[in-house]
């Protein structure tokens, strides 16, 4: 007869539990999905195919579209790029972020160590350390714009594994600067750089003036897709944060995008008179720009492909604000960059907040919706946490999981969506429903004292022509009651002066 084998002991059962809850937790960690967020940088509501833009190809972006979820009512956290990202990062909104505005580091005004882009606060709890928290990797690459490398706002404070690319967003005017940051350390990649406003009032203005060895675009690139090469074999998931520089100006596309546009559409060259370099064929030049970012994001999703992370990776693709004023030679009424919106970068109506937002995940997101549900970039942190089980700190988004997953095709209710803050003489906007309410000019001391409210529905006035503020105080009343819950000012930037008295009404 077969002897019968020894209880374990109780160090030995210990142990084995250990080993089954270490290879459930790795089992668990192999199956959360890898994370790529893309943040384009000044992308307008109607620039891309998909969302109905008729001159510029965009054939990878409109297939993310084709596979994905198409958002028609998603906005940008703030119409200026540093409050943006900062709310992206955060999940709060503009009103709860240290950095509120765009603002450069005056040496003569604050502490040595600080310098460039006002940075983050130290203490800032971002999604990169949230999900480093829930056992990703992580990953920033292109235009941080959140404080130089020795701040308290610079990528290796907030829990980023792996830096590539630009730090201060001035040095993102050139497509082709001195250096780029790779982990704290700088890595030349043009001698010399190239800077990024220049006038040529005369002469024949030539695009290959204006070009360097390197264009950081490829350089980023080149450096995004190795990541994706080791971190799809390694057992943790990733999370990557992508932040091209286009469709910024300058404009510095390489030649042959350049040439895949009709040499009619430009019978002038930019010189430079509104800032930024000149450049021969400006109109074309803008367009190459949106389908080099495009052919960008395919390589990206090819990559993943040829790994095989494709089959668990969530992409979100948006942009920063709206499309720019036309400056550097942009011209957003050829490209009917916003349709039929009212406003550009640096304002709060709707094309200056309302982007382009792609979200793509095979098998979880179904291909070819169309989302109807408001949303905007403070919904990311609270969203991805939700999906992840990462702690989300104190985010004032909504968790968007169950349209994104198609539980629901809308919340059956959202907080009102905030804008607080600073560009263009001080202005706030609160969405509630689809009424918005809209304060301009409102930095205390700015002559002429701040405007009076503007309200409008954009369930029925998408173009924001018609303001209801007379009759609609409701909707002021319910505007203010909010502001004056969430916004808190930071000391590092001008004030604004939310309850001002209106001058026109009463």
């Amino acid at each position: 007869m077969k002897k019968s084998s020894p209880a374990a002991t109780p160090a030995l059962k210990l142990f084995l539990a250990l080993i089954v809850l270490g290879a459930c937790a790795q089992a668990d960690a192999s199956q959360k999905p890898n994370i790529i967020v893309i943040l384009a940088d000044d992308l307008g509501w109607n620039e891309l195919g998909c969302y109905g833009q008729k001159k510029i190809r965009t054939p990878h972006l409109d297939r993310l579209a084709a596979e994905g979820q198409r958002w028609t009512q998603f906005y940008s956290g703030a119409p200026t790029c540093a409050p943006s990202r900062n709310v992206l990062l955060t999940g709060r909104h503009t009103g709860g972020v240290s950095v509120q505005d765009l603002k450069r580091v005056d040496p003569k005004e604050t502490p040595s160590d600080l310098r460039g882009d006002w940075p983050m606060a130290a203490d800032t709890y971002t999604l990169h350390r949230a999900l480093a928290g829930s056992g990703y990797t992580t990953a920033a690459f292109g235009k941080w714009g959140m404080g130089e490398y020795g701040t308290s706002g610079a990528p290796d404070r907030h829990a980023v594994d792996y830096f590539y690319g630009y730090t201060d967003h001035r040095m993102c005017h050139t497509f082709y600067p001195p250096f780029l940051w790779k982990n704290g350390v700088r890595q030349t990649i043009n001698e010399p750089g190239i800077p990024g406003h220049v006038r040529q009032p005369e002469g024949t203005v030539l695009a290959e003036t204006y070009r360097g060895q390197k264009h950081a675009s490829e350089a980023i690139l080149e450096e995004v897709l190795g990541f994706v090469d080791s971190a799809a074999k390694a057992t943790k998931p990733f999370f990557m944060y992508y932040c091209p520089l286009e469709p910024h100006v300058a404009m510095q596309p390489p030649q042959q995008w350049v040439d895949a546009y009709p040499q009619e559409w430009d019978s002038a060259p930019y010189r430079g008179e509104n800032g930024y370099l000149p450049h021969p064929r400006p109109r074309a030049a803008y367009a190459a720009t949106i389908s080099f970012l495009d052919d960008h994001v395919g390589q990206l999703m090819q990559k993943l492909r040829e790994t095989g992370a494709d089959r668990n990776t969530l992409v979100v693709f948006t942009s920063d604000n709206g499309t720019t004023h036309d400056a550097g030679g942009a011209d957003h009424r050829f490209f009917d960059s916003v349709s039929s919106l009212r406003g550009l970068k640096g304002q709060l109506h709707e094309g200056g907040i309302r982007v382009p937002t792609i979200i793509w995940w095979p098998g979880k997101v179904r291909a070819k919706q169309v989302v109807e549900q408001p949303g905007y970039s403070a919904d990311l942190m609270p969203t991805l946490c939700a999906l992840t089980g990462a702690e989300p700190g104190r985010p004032y988004g909504e968790n968007l999981l169950p349209v994104v997953l198609g539980e629901k095709q809308t919340l059956d209710a959202r907080k009102p969506m905030v804008w607080t803050g600073g560009a263009y003489g001080g202005q706030v906007a609160v969405r509630m429903g689809a009424m918005k309410a809209i304060r301009r000019q409102m930095f205390k001391g700015v002559k002429g004292g701040p405007l009076d409210w503007e309200v409008y529905d954009l369930a029925a006035d998408l173009e924001e022509k018609t303001d209801l503020s007379a009759t609609r105080r409701d909707v002021v009343q319910a505007a203010e009651a909010v502001l004056k819950k969430e916004y808190a000012h930071s000391e590092n930037f001008r004030e604004l002066a939310l309850f001002a008295p209106e001058t026109g009404l009463k």
